[in-house]
């Protein structure tokens, strides 16, 4: 099986990507690292930080203060598989600036991280750097329910009983000379709602948009930003920017502070509510939500009837898969580093998805595992056929590479990875934008 190829992104010349980056990045610069006095260098002897299994890696780490290498200084490592306990520790020297911790092998796929740790003038200091073996090999521990298809399809169909209702107000603040803003608020039954930003290419006819769902990251949050995707409605996408809970995203940051402090604690969050149950699990509500906010999308005139995309990161990337995985309409899917991935994998000694139930005591029984086996985006990823655009990153500890390949792994229609190893749980500008130019791309025309 062939390993994944990193796509490199390339900055095209000025009057195209960079100069659309400029308008959007405040005008700064900065040294890397941001605003530190250390600089960790890890280079893997594999230049894609990939190894087979049995292969044994080697990482060479630079160490660097005010840019200069730092000489003489102890390092001390522990190696072991990402997320899980460590079953290595060792410690080497810094020759000016530099030293190799032997990394080792795995003989199953997945990722080894290697945890670093220096203490320079009396400060300690850590980094980690994690190597692949053999990880287009790896596959589920989720396995598909008998009955996965009929229990989304009576919900779909309950669901789509309430008729299409919402409101929709302009939003003057977000609205630029090439788009419009507005702020929608979308019934999802008589007493449940979603709200989120709705924006508009300027002046758009009748037929003529492309439409983009873009579900959120986890938390209770306002929506963070909600222009910082601008550039798809000036492209002329309709992009539908959403929450989850029914919370109105023009509350202040305190009073989401308050409701997230009170139904968000570690032992009582929103991902954990209802759990003992599939019928009654806090994310059934919210994947419907994700269908009918895509009945809004196609609702619209400006719709062009053809396309409709699915977009987002974590666990926006997550539930971007899961409506490609319910929703027939949907054409396109694009996911950062999903969430929701293989959850239950913890529960046989292995690296498995955020959020990480297994850290708390008591979430692996019979009745949470099967109600996780519903809502896995793995099950929802064997069903999309669609074309797919992935990205990850190898440090990523909160939504790990392991999940990541295995949904790409599962994915059986045309799919693309772009692999950024060095990331951990981000993707920049950059990045971002080209995944709208893969949009573009793969538009039906």
């Amino acid at each position: 099986m062939k390993r994944l190829r990193m796509i490199r992104w390339l900055p095209r010349p000025l009057g195209g990507i960079v100069a659309v980056l400029l308008a959007v990045l405040p005008a700064v610069a900065e040294n890397y690292p941001y605003r530190s006095d250390v600089l960790w260098v890890t280079v893997p002897d594999h230049a894609d930080w990939l190894y087979h299994t049995g292969e044994e890696a080697r990482v060479e780490v630079q160490l660097y203060r005010y840019g200069i290498p730092v000489d003489g200084v102890e390092l001390t490592y522990e190696l072991g598989m990402e997320l899980l306990p460590a079953d290595a520790k060792g410690r080497v020297r810094l020759e000016k600036g530099r030293a190799v911790v032997p990394v080792g092998t795995l003989h199953e796929p997945g990722f080894r991280d290697c945890v670093l740790r220096a203490t320079v003038d009396g400060v300690d200091y850590t980094h980690h750097v994690k190597v692949g073996f053999s990880p287009e090999q790896l596959v589920p521990f989720t396995r598909l329910p008998d009955d996965f298809r009929e229990f989304w399809t009576k919900n779909l169909e309950e669901a789509a009983q309430f008729p299409l209702t919402y409101t929709k107000e302009p939003v003057k603040e977000l609205s630029t000379d090439k788009m419009e803003a507005y702020l929608v608020k979308l019934m999802l039954n008589a007493r449940q709602c979603v709200y989120g930003y709705l924006f508009y290419p300027k002046n758009a006819r009748k037929g003529s948009c492309p439409v983009v769902l873009c579900p959120p990251g986890a938390g209770i949050k306002t929506i963070k930003d909600p222009l910082r995707h601008r550039y798809y409605a000036e492209q002329g996408f309709i992009r539908f920017e959403m929450e989850i809970h029914g919370l109105d995203p023009t509350l202040s940051d305190a009073h989401f502070a308050e409701i997230s402090n009170a139904f968000n604690g570690r032992e009582n969050g929103y991902l954990m509510n209802g759990l003992d149950h599939r019928d009654h699990y806090y994310m059934k509500r919210v994947y419907l939500a994700c269908v009918r906010a895509i009945d809004l999308l196609t609702s619209l005139p400006e719709w062009d009837g053809k396309n409709v995309v699915v977009q987002g990161g974590s666990q926006g990337g997550a539930l971007a898969l899961v409506t490609a995985g319910l929703d027939r309409r949907v054409t396109l899917c694009v996911a950062n580093h999903p969430a929701l991935s293989d959850m239950a994998r913890y529960t046989v000694g292995k690296t498995g998805g955020y959020p990480h139930f297994f850290r708390i005591p008591g979430m692996d029984t019979p009745d949470k595992l099967r109600t996780m086996a519903y809502y896995d985006v793995v099950n929802f990823a064997r069903l999309i056929r669609i074309p797919v655009r992935m990205t990850w990153g190898y440090n990523d500890n909160t939504c790990p590479p392991t999940t990541s390949y295995i949904i790409y792994n599962v994915l059986q229609g045309p799919k693309e990875a772009l692999l950024t190893p060095i990331n951990e749980h981000w993707t920049s500008e950059a990045t971002e934008y080209a995944h709208m130019e893969w949009l573009l791309r793969h538009l039906a025309l």
